[in-house]
């Protein structure tokens, strides 16, 4: 069913029509003709005739809802990345093990919290730490909520210190190891 405007002369008036078949063909049948357009629309008849109808109609009430700014604002966050890549991580050791390297440090926010969020960004989508710290918004990764760019800045740095002349045996002779 849909609305239909049937021009008559100098008038014009809305209908309400449905599409059927017989025999086989298409054809259209004239439900109701609701009054002339132009006094539809003057008096705002044609709004609430529609609100009305909509509350028979679900997803015209979300919608109309919507317009009306009577919907809360829903937020979705991914959690699979986080999930299987925080598995991956314990298993391997790396949580650990810059857990161990950055305790000395005595950091005031989780290391290895900072680090975790930065790889995964660049594993999913390669950007800097400042895109890091947007991109963690539409997901939901344990125990990076309070951290700030900075934070993700200063472990990035840890990262790149040059470790003592004393472990510097291995070093190549284009860079010297690093953290």
């Amino acid at each position: 069913m849909f609305f239909r405007v049937k021009h008559s002369g100098p008038r014009s008036y809305l209908q309400i029509v449905e599409n059927y078949r017989h025999e086989g063909r298409p054809r259209q049948r004239v439900i109701a003709t609701l009054r002339r357009l132009e006094e539809l629309t003057q008096n705002g008849q044609i709004e609430s005739l529609l609100a009305s109808g909509a509350r028979f109609a679900e997803q015209a009430m979300v919608l109309t809802a919507h317009r009306q700014g009577d919907v809360p604002e829903v937020r979705r966050r991914s959690i699979g990345p986080a999930l299987i890549f925080e598995r991956l991580w314990a298993e391997t050791g790396c949580q650990a093990v810059i857990e161990k390297l950055g305790r000395p440090r005595r950091f005031g926010f989780s290391l290895e919290r900072a680090i975790f969020l930065t790889v995964l960004h660049r594993l999913f989508c390669p950007g800097s730490d400042r895109a890091a710290e947007r991109w963690r918004e539409a997901y939901r990764i344990a125990g990076v909520e309070s951290l700030s760019l900075h934070q993700l800045y200063r472990a990035m740095a840890w990262l790149g210190e040059e470790l003592a002349v004393a472990e510097q045996a291995d070093r190549t002779p284009f860079a010297p190891r690093c953290t």
